[in-house]
């Protein structure tokens, strides 16, 4: 199976890989990750904007490697709820074409942590929340490896295992194509 990855951040392909492995029971899977344009600004705010991005980066992948099995997109936002900022993730799955030549699609969102008001303040302030987390935790490089989840859940949780369940989530319609799910 070749899957394309519309990232270059190598946890979102270690999340994919991982997704694919699990939701398919394959091992020969072949990941391509590359980078998009998600067309939205480096740190999205809110769900529509955070879809939007995934979205758009899961189009620009397919125009990218039009001869892929299966592309995958996420794109990491936040979110404000009664004053306090949370973080979270949309996933967006693209797979082959059914028999009636409808492309197969899920998408589904991660679960919300909330950001300690040390990060949060910076990120509404214009910061990216991997930046943020790093500068507030005295981490380097937190987006690429174990994301802001990471340490504030004590290593319990890391961004890879964090993207991973909500792409299993997503390929639910691509797992049952015998089912009919309602198009995004």
């Amino acid at each position: 199976m070749r899957v394309v990855v519309a990232s270059s951040n190598p946890v979102k392909r270690r999340a994919a890989l991982e997704a694919v492995r699990i939701s398919f029971g394959d091992d020969d899977i072949e990941v391509r990750a590359i980078e998009v344009d998600p067309g939205v600004p480096a740190q999205p705010f809110g769900d529509d904007e955070t879809l939007k991005g995934a979205r758009n980066r899961v189009e620009a992948a397919r125009r990218a490697e039009p001869d892929a099995d299966l592309w995958v997109a996420v794109e990491g936002g936040v979110v404000e709820r009664e004053g306090m900022l949370e973080a979270m993730a949309w996933a967006v799955v693209v797979g082959s074409a059914d028999e009636s030549g409808q492309l197969r699609r899920g998408e589904s969102r991660t679960a919300t942590f909330t950001l300690p008001e040390e990060i949060a303040a910076l990120v509404r302030s214009g910061v990216e929340l991997g930046e943020a987390s790093d500068r507030v935790l005295g981490r380097a490089n937190t987006k690429h490896t174990t994301g802001t989840v990471g340490p504030l859940t004590g290593g319990v949780i890391d961004r890879c295992a964090y993207y991973a369940h909500a792409l299993v989530l997503a390929l639910i319609p691509l797992r049952h194509p015998a089912y009919r799910f309602s198009p995004a």
